[in-house]
């Protein structure tokens, strides 16, 4: 059930940004204990000169390969988040996919009112989920 956005430049492969989507949903399912059909992804690639995608003062060097992902989700435990921070840049390092340092990630946390998966109908209030 997380929403998660990758913005990032124009320029990748499809399949590289199909690589990038698939590691990040295998994370998300092993470091949140989501269901394997529970994936929601959507792409946005931008212009160079569409993000601007600084280090907040801690020195950490951006590329033109900087992916930034914006989940909305349930509510996620302390060790869930850094186990997901750790694991995804990781893996999408090791792939050669995307450079820790080109990685940034927010969540942002909503509760179950806050989902409606379609007909017009609140799965988790109504018990369907």
């Amino acid at each position: 059930m997380p929403l998660v956005r990758f913005d990032m430049l124009k320029g990748r492969s499809p399949e590289t940004i199909q690589q990038i989507l698939q590691i990040t949903h295998e994370v998300m399912v092993a470091t949140f204990n989501v269901p394997e059909r529970d994936r929601y992804q959507i792409v946005h690639q931008h212009e160079p000169y569409e993000m601007v995608i600084e280090d907040t003062g801690l020195g950490i060097p951006r590329s033109d390969k900087v992916v930034v992902l914006s989940l909305v989700s349930r509510v996620r435990t302390v060790p869930q988040l850094k186990a997901f921070y750790a694991e995804l840049a990781e893996r999408l390092s090791a792939a050669g996919l995307v450079d820790k340092n080109d990685l940034m990630i927010n969540v942002s946390f909503t509760n179950d009112q806050g989902w409606s998966f379609g007909q017009g109908k609140a799965q988790f209030l109504d018990g369907s989920l």
